[in-house]
């Protein structure tokens, strides 16, 4: 069978934008094939805002989410290997999906990456919504 994150992301894009809310990407920054602002990365991870608003020509495909952005005001293309997407979420609230190794063929996430309590964001803020794994 074919790996199910790419269908998952999909689903969970449109459910957050439907519900009006801001979907968030987290990547794993240091993947093979990630095309993106990596200066914004920390700790390993990038966190892209994908909401309508702030992207241009938006593809999430089986195998590459890739889309126009600004960042610090300057024109980027990213592309990001579907198997680097490590979770799914809305800004506002943090609901979304965390991705497994087994969600896809990708390699694992980096170390540390599960579920520490620390939410999705690049920093650890105080009150951030987290994500959780679900069994």
């Amino acid at each position: 069978m074919t790996p199910s994150r790419p269908y998952l992301i999909r689903g969970l894009y449109e459910w957050i934008v439907d519900n009006g809310l801001t979907p968030h990407l987290l990547v794993n920054a240091e993947g093979e094939g990630v095309e993106a602002p990596l200066e914004f990365a920390d700790g390993g991870r990038l966190v892209l805002n994908v909401s309508p608003s702030a992207v241009r020509g938006l593809d999430l495909g089986n195998e590459w989410v890739s889309f126009n952005a600004r960042f610090g005001g300057q024109p980027r293309q990213v592309n990001v290997p579907v198997a680097e997407v490590m979770a799914i979420y809305a800004r506002e609230n943090g609901r979304g999906m965390l991705f497994t190794p087994e969600d896809g063929d990708g390699e694992p996430p980096p170390e540390g990456s599960q579920d520490d309590g620390a939410g999705p964001g690049p920093s650890a803020g105080g009150n951030r919504p987290g994500l959780r794994v679900v069994k």
